[in-house]
């Protein structure tokens, strides 16, 4: 396919693709621990710097496709459960997850700010099944573009570290009312790694990590159930897999304090079923 213009994305926007990148390096592996072509083929198709501005690093790849296949774990299983359910991907950018798990049956929808949006629609055009809002996530309004008869998973990868702590607590507060019975699927960074971003300590050749005012330690997820009554449950997802030194040390850092309760980490959120009206 040809390629397209150079996208003009920066801040925040720009990290979809930063991610994107990281996981096409690792899908290009014959050992890889995430089956991705589809983005091997976009980074193939758009006219950036990817490697000149992100740098390569084989070990921050895999971590991201690590992550990335702890989503897929989840919206599977979801899936296998509710056949025809919604998958709603907040801050979805260029995330190619509806290619890796879609089960032929379900609708996806993406939420993003309109520059990310329209950059996603000029490489992976709506389909029947598969259409993007663009929106703030933190206004809720995109929830009025949900179906609430189908049963709703909510993924937010690579996003709620962006926001401010109020808006993320006011965010899963807002979901968990709006979609009785659904879940919410996060990652989330440690604090020891959202203060580096913040001093703009984060850095690869040119590119430097947007702040991330938000971040928790893996020990700290019990805290999101306080963030309104509507939310019933949370758990941890924990990678599993891993290829050589990734792999010898993720069981040490899943198990063992104090790398355990300050590792990045991945959430589900489970929201309460509205009770029955008398």
């Amino acid at each position: 396919m040809n390629s397209m213009e150079r996208p003009d994305l920066t801040a925040v926007p720009e990290t979809a693709l930063w991610t994107l990148y990281q996981r096409s390096v690792e899908a290009r592996r014959p050992d890889t621990v995430l089956h991705d072509p589809k983005a091997v083929e976009l980074v193939d198709r758009i006219d950036y710097p990817f490697a000149e501005r992100f740098g390569t690093s084989g070990v921050q790849a895999q971590l991201q496709a690590l992550r990335a296949a702890c989503f897929d774990r989840e919206v599977a299983d979801f899936l296998a459960r509710e056949p025809r359910g919604t998958v709603v991907c907040l801050g979805e950018g260029l995330e190619t997850q509806y290619w890796r798990v879609d089960n032929g049956r379900a609708r996806w929808i993406g939420v993003d700010l309109p520059e990310s949006v329209a950059l996603r629609e000029q490489l992976l055009p709506p389909g029947p099944r598969r259409r993007s809002v663009a929106a703030d996530v933190t206004d809720l309004g995109w929830a009025e573009e949900v179906d609430r008869s189908r049963a709703v998973l909510i993924t937010a990868q690579g996003l709620l570290m962006y926001l401010r702590p109020a808006q993320v607590r006011a965010l899963i507060a807002g979901c968990a009312e709006r979609f009785p019975g659904g879940s919410l699927v996060l990652d989330a960074v440690p604090r020891w790694f959202g203060r580096l971003t913040l001093s703009g300590r984060v850095r690869t050749r040119g590119y430097e990590a947007p702040p991330m005012p938000w971040a928790m330690d893996a020990g700290e997820r019990a805290k999101l159930r306080s963030a309104g009554p509507a939310v019933a449950a949370v758990r941890d997802v924990r990678p599993t897999g891993g290829r050589g030194l990734v792999g010898a040390l993720l069981p040490i850092a899943l198990a063992v304090p104090p790398l355990a309760d300050r590792r990045p980490s991945v959430t589900v959120v489970d929201f309460a079923d509205r009770p029955a009206q008398p």
